[in-house]
């Protein structure tokens, strides 16, 4: 690196000729691809450049109630005026919401109402916030304290986050109200046995169902009166990461609902790294998980044409050291970036926690520091290139049409067990892994039943999908689906159209694998198939009987239904993982099932994800996998992960590493200057003649990196700070081969001046 030559600024009459405004430049349409959720004020340090700053609750966060905060309003106006679109999120199962457990809302207490364990504990999410039985009367002060007040703020966009009822609660006397008004019959205690859990848990997920319902209704009918189309929309975690840390919530059926206009999908390290087993062993798989979550989300919502954000976090909610956040954030932005249907971003929540808490150095120190300005510079390369993440049509390496089903109802059938070891007072993991019911002896380790049926396929290199049950009524859900694998060891059907939907794709050709052996105690639970005249001893025989097959409980084998196929193992899916090659029959059937007729080609079978989004690699190599090798590619290529932006004519990816490239190659005219990444966002992005400048904004004390495609080495390079002074810290150096020039110097939220010359 050479210092930077300090050059007089050119001319505003020099920078004017002949300009021409970029991709860059600031716009008048609202975009609203990128977006963020904060409780505090606009600050220096928090600046991210996000399109959307989601003000987060009315009383702010309930962990973050300092003296002397600003008012909601006040919070809003800080990052309006710096130039942010402002929407609103708030906690629909917990919140700073003292005012109606306290009675200053109604006069009357309703601590009663947060969710109950069975010995009488109240499960609390903070100093009088507790989780929340969500009834008619909390309903009335959502709307009226929170919902009106953020309308009448002029606020168009309602984040409603984690509807979530945990399934070890269920024991307030709230809760046995709300189960007599719903089943008709007293309430019955959880643990008793199976049909009570799975009785229990429908409820759960019918309390917040109606909760969105209620309140998303009430907003849009609200905003309406006010001359505003209110949009509604749902974060949450994805149904893997419920069912796997028992919690119940309404996922897929919300995506139904008119007043639901999309969602975000909640997936980060935390969500992530909950361990899995695979080859018989129980580990951390961070990546593949991630992989798993969001495409769980994706399948949700595609056939509904619901908005969908992908989030991931640099950080967690369990405090480790700064090395372990960077290398489970590359693998959950890798993840999610695999997914070319999505294109809308939640870049980071809580920017105050990232850039201003203390995290240990290293694993093994109690040393504490703030986020290390390489890791800084990193993550905000990455949150920019999401501004520009193009939707694509290309997909990833492969072989493509196997999808696993999925329902609401693997939140029923977990059974609620203790886990001594909280990740925050917020969330529990469930780490024993063990869901015994008093009354049966059938376990789920660590949500096996699940992950027998993805992981021996994920990691062989095919990208498999998900397929949601309550979607099967939608044709684009079965859009290029070749094979589907099911099974009811740890779901069941709720509504016995599902088989009608599924029965008519077989029998036009699809091909349909079920996995288990239908002996689990939730087979014989209160439900359509044995009730109501109905006699079906597993809710299977309902579907095999629409099949067309002589046996409502056929052994193991190959059968012919239509123009499609039915392949049977009497195996639940849990044994392909829990044991060491366990695997081995369950995937020898979905390659026989993928490659018989009517459908053709091989199973592609390797170590590996690759694919390209526009100028925009993203490469997975998995261990654990058919091989060691790892993936190289050639050519012309910026690494995304690395601080320092380097170009690479060759990057080898290693098996349990992911890669994030921008391919220089790519870029359809390189006669145009433009900045291919930084640390920084680029506005007012003008060329003129011999010349290329913007302004770069990001949050201060950090040290922005970028590099910039031009036609020729510059002659000179000006940085100028917002005070108009010279940069003293920048920097550049010219790289040939790629035609680009590397540009770093500290960052400013009021924007620092770049001015090149060649």
């Amino acid at each position: 690196m050479r210092h930077l030559i300090l050059a007089t600024i050119l001319s505003i009459s020099v920078l004017s000729a002949c300009s021409q405004t970029s991709k860059h430049a600031e716009s008048s349409t609202v975009r609203e691809k990128t977006t963020f959720q904060t409780s505090g004020q606009w600050k220096p340090v928090t600046d991210i450049r996000a399109d959307v700053a989601m003000v987060y609750g009315v009383g702010g966060n309930p962990s973050d109630r300092r003296p002397g905060r600003l008012t909601f309003e006040e919070r809003v106006q800080s990052w309006r005026e710096r130039g942010y679109t402002v929407h609103f999120m708030t906690g629909i199962a917990w919140g700073s919401y003292q005012d109606y457990f306290t009675g200053q809302w109604d006069g009357q207490w309703h601590l009663d109402e947060g969710q109950v364990t069975v010995k009488g504990d109240t499960i609390w999410h903070g100093r009088m916030v507790p989780y929340i039985v969500p009834s008619k009367n909390f309903l009335e002060y959502m709307k009226e304290r929170h919902v009106k007040r953020v309308i009448d703020a002029g606020i168009d966009a309602i984040f409603m986050e984690e509807p979530e009822f945990w399934m070890r609660g269920g024991y307030s006397e709230a809760f046995k109200r709300e189960w007599q008004d719903y089943y008709g019959f007293p309430w019955r205690p959880q643990h008793e046995s199976p049909e009570n859990t799975y009785l229990a848990n429908k409820l759960k997920y019918f309390l917040y169902y109606r909760a969105l319902e209620e309140v998303f209704t009430y907003a849009k009918e609200y905003g309406k009166s006010k001359g505003m189309d209110v949009r509604c929309y749902v974060p949450t975690h994805s149904l893997v990461n419920y069912s796997s840390w028992q919690i119940v919530s309404p996922e897929a059926s919300l995506a139904s609902l008119p007043c639901v206009d999309g969602y975000i999908a909640q997936v980060w390290t935390g969500t992530s790294r909950e361990p899995t087993y695979f080859n018989g062993l129980r580990k951390e798989r961070v990546f593949e998980n991630a992989y798993l979550e969001y495409g769980s989300m994706e399948s949700m919502t595609r056939p509904t044409g619901r908005k969908m954000f992908f989030l991931t976090d640099p950080i967690e909610d369990w405090p480790r050291d700064w090395a372990d956040y960077k290398k489970n954030y590359q693998a959950t932005f890798t993840a999610q970036l695999l997914y070319p249907m999505i294109a809308d971003y939640e870049v980071m929540p809580w920017p105050d926690r990232i850039y201003e808490g203390l995290y240990k150095t290293c694993a093994t120190c109690e040393t504490r520091e703030r986020i290390p300005r390489f890791y800084s510079t990193q993550m905000q390369v990455m949150i920019n290139a999401l501004n520009f993440m193009p939707l694509s049509d290309n997909k990833i390496n492969g072989s493509h049409g196997i999808g696993v089903l999925m329902s609401n109802s693997l939140m029923f059938q977990r059974f609620p067990t203790h886990s001594p070891k909280p990740v925050n007072d917020e969330q529990e993991v469930q780490n024993q892994g063990s869901m015994q019911t008093m009354a049966s002896n059938y376990e789920d380790p660590q949500f096996s039943n699940f992950y027998g049926q993805t992981l021996p396929l994920l990691k062989r290199g095919i990208p498999v999908s998900t397929v949601h049950i309550e979607n099967t009524g939608y044709e684009d859900t079965w859009k290029d689906l070749s094979v589907l694998v099911m099974s009811y060891s740890n779901m069941k059907p709720m509504n016995p159209e599902y088989h009608e939907n599924i029965a008519e794709w077989v029998k036009n050709g699809g091909v349909l694998l079920y996995c288990g052996t239908d002996t689990d105690p939730y087979q014989t639970t209160m439900e359509w198939w044995n009730t109501d005249g109905k006699s079906y001893a597993a809710p299977s025989m309902h579907l095999f009987e629409l099949l067309g097959l002589d046996d409502k409980t056929p052994a193991t084998g190959e059968y012919t239904c239509g123009k499609g196929k039915v392949y049977v193992l009497r195996e639940d899916p849990k044994n392909y993982v829990l044991q060491t090659t366990g695997d081995d029959v369950f995937f020898e059937t979905v390659k026989k099932a993928y490659e018989t007729t009517p459908n053709k080609g091989s199973l592609t079978v390797k170590n590996n994800l690759y694919l390209e989004r526009g100028p925009y690699v993203m490469v997975a190599v998995m261990d654990e996998s058919v091989s060691d090798e790892p993936f190289t590619l050639d050519g012309l290529y910026i690494d995304l992960f690395d601080p320092e932006l380097p170009v690479l004519q060759t990057k080898t990816v290693k098996p349990d590493e992911q890669a994030f490239l921008f391919n220089i190659n790519a870029v359809t005219n390189k006669k145009i200057p433009q900045t291919l990444a930084g640390a920084a966002r680029v506005y007012n992005e003008k060329t003129s003649g011999k010349s290329y400048s913007f302004i770069a904004k990001s949050p201060a004390n950090t040290n922005n990196v970028m590099r910039i495609l031009l036609p020729k080495e510059p002659k000179t390079v000006t940085i100028t700070n917002p005070d108009g002074q010279p940069a003293e810290t920048g920097s550049y150096s010219w790289h040939e081969t790629s035609k680009t020039l590397l540009v770093s110097f500290e960052n400013y939220p009021d924007g620092v001046q770049v001015v090149i010359e060649w």
